[in-house]
């Protein structure tokens, strides 16, 4: 259930949010309104480009569909285990965004493709960071499912049942974190072009501080209490 996942799941859904939301709207305006941070309208597109016989831009979005894969496999093998708990693999992953992030940045701005796959590898690294927790599944990088889930959950309440005010404030963060994202990666992108995607890549790289920070504090806490 949400209600037992730390209070910290908030706060970095929600600039974990804002971060693909940034992404996002970079890739609307920058990719030829092509989306990455989630695969959706991405594997539409491929569909259509198959059917007007245009195989070399259906085979870039399929790079883009296992860019996502590709990062989404990474967190896959360094997170162990269901329980979402702050540890050094999350700073580790949030470095090696930021350095997709950067890397997208160099070949973007020599007009190259590979900026794309690594925008999209980034963007499936951040999905797989915030793991099924006893039950529970949250996503950062898209929000269908989410309104998805808060449709379910009114009904459900117009039912009779109980309404868990906590999961729909995590949710309702997370939508309005993306839609923030969106709206500072569209003014960012027009003044900035694609080095725009410095911003997020900054926020990545200052939440793995934290939480290398975070957790050091903790382990030290737990060192003191078996002295004692």
């Amino acid at each position: 259930m949400i209600s037992r996942l730390p209070r910290w799941v908030e706060y970095g859904a929600f600039i974990l949010a804002l971060v693909a939301g940034f992404i996002n709207s970079v890739g609307l305006l920058g990719f030829s309104h092509q989306s990455v941070s989630h695969l959706s309208g991405t594997a539409t597109i491929i569909g259509t480009s198959i059917a007007n016989t245009s195989f070399m831009n259906a085979l870039h979005l399929f790079g883009v569909l296992m860019s996502f894969l590709v990062g989404s496999t990474i967190s896959g093998f360094f997170l162990r285990g269901g329980a979402l708990r702050l540890g050094r693999n999350y700073s580790r992953l949030l470095s090696l965004e930021a350095l997709f992030l950067l890397g997208s940045v160099y070949f973007l701005t020599r007009d190259s493709l590979f900026g794309h796959y690594l925008a999209s590898a980034a963007c499936g690294l951040q999905n797989a960071l915030v793991t099924t927790f006893s039950g529970a599944v949250v996503r950062t990088t898209h929000v269908t499912g989410i309104f998805t889930d808060l449709g379910i959950m009114i009904g459900a309440r117009l039912r009779g049942e109980l309404f868990d005010k906590r999961k729909a404030l995590l949710f309702m963060l997370i939508i309005s974190g993306f839609i923030i994202g969106g709206v500072l990666g569209t003014y960012s992108f027009m003044s900035f072009n694609f080095e725009a995607l410095f911003i997020p890549a900054t926020i990545c790289l200052l939440l793995a501080l934290s939480y290398s920070v975070f957790n050091a504090k903790s382990d030290n806490k737990m060192s003191d209490k078996h002295e004692q």
